[in-house]
């Protein structure tokens, strides 16, 4: 049997419109880099299948999600008698638009493929051609919105700014995406509930998160060289010590909000929380003896 590529098509074109619409040239290194690795011959192949877009534009379903909502023009009119032309490339980036809305509001249980049919004005026998079934499409949202959040993050060469400069602009950076972007905390708690067996299945989405990591490992290093930064941690635990923060806040809002009387939404509250965010890592980077161990 073949070995499945490391790499969807889905992520390979999701990066390429990303160095598109920030106006960098797409080649083999180009694409290599944006997507985390992967075999240069083929990223270039599947690129260049699909087509080169209008420079600026935003046509994978995965970087689709990561600009929505995308503006598009009417289609023009069709002349009487005329044969709908099909766009499978549209119509897998609308299944997934519709379904990322879907499941994260009514999760994976209460998710209907009718609904999101509806929503696409296509059919349920179009979706599972596309997607397998609909644990398939589940599976494929999970694969978006990673893709996404971590696509959006390699345009920012970390490693190559100032170590404090590349914490408070990663830090920055999810504080607004997990803000902009509830579906994502949504669709994380609804993978939670079903002990991430979903993702499990998803290679893609591992080696997605790997590039965040091998930064986050990166900066630290200089950091410690400089002496900016005196502590020694997993770049994984601070990962997940800037996302828990990020993410408590955009899932726990409405609770939050109700229990406390305190609007989290506002400008002056979300201005506040990532000052926050930003003083405490750092500080938590800078002062290894600030505080003796705990027993």
């Amino acid at each position: 049997m073949a070995r499945k590529p490391q790499f969807t098509d889905e992520l390979i074109l999701a990066a390429g419109d990303r160095l598109a619409a920030a106006g960098a040239e797409v080649n083999k290194t180009a694409l290599r880099r944006a997507v985390g690795g992967g075999n240069p011959a083929r990223l270039w192949e599947v690129w260049q299948r699909r087509g080169k877009p209008p420079r600026g534009a935003v046509r994978s379903p995965v970087a689709a999600q990561a600009a929505l909502p995308v503006s598009r023009p009417p289609a023009p009119p069709r002349a009487a008698g005329e044969p709908r032309k099909r766009d499978p490339e549209r119509t897998r980036r609308d299944i997934l638009e519709a379904a990322i809305a879907e499941f994260a509001d009514k999760g994976l249980s209460g998710a209907r493929v009718d609904a999101i049919a509806a929503r696409t004005r296509t059919t349920k026998r179009s979706i599972y051609y596309y997607f397998g079934s609909k644990d398939g499409l589940y599976i494929a949202v999970l694969e978006a919105v990673y893709a996404s959040i971590r696509s959006v993050e390699r345009t920012f060469c970390l490693t190559s700014l100032d170590p404090v400069e590349a914490m408070r602009k990663l830090i920055g950076f999810t504080f607004d995406y997990h803000n902009d972007h509830p579906d994502f905390s949504r669709l994380v708690v609804v993978e939670n509930i079903h002990h991430a067996r979903h993702l499990k299945r998803s290679s893609s989405i591992r080696n997605l998160n790997v590039s965040v990591i091998d930064d986050l490992r990166e900066v630290l290093r200089r950091g410690r060289e400089t002496g900016q930064f005196t502590r020694d941690i997993d770049p994984v635990d601070l990962h997940m010590m800037i996302s828990a923060f990020c993410f408590f806040r955009m899932s726990n809002r409405y609770t939050f909000s109700a229990i406390f009387d305190w609007d989290l939404t506002s400008a002056a509250a979300m201005a506040k929380h990532k000052g926050i965010i930003a003083d405490m890592i750092l500080s938590y980077l800078a002062n290894a003896d600030a505080a003796p161990p705990l027993p």
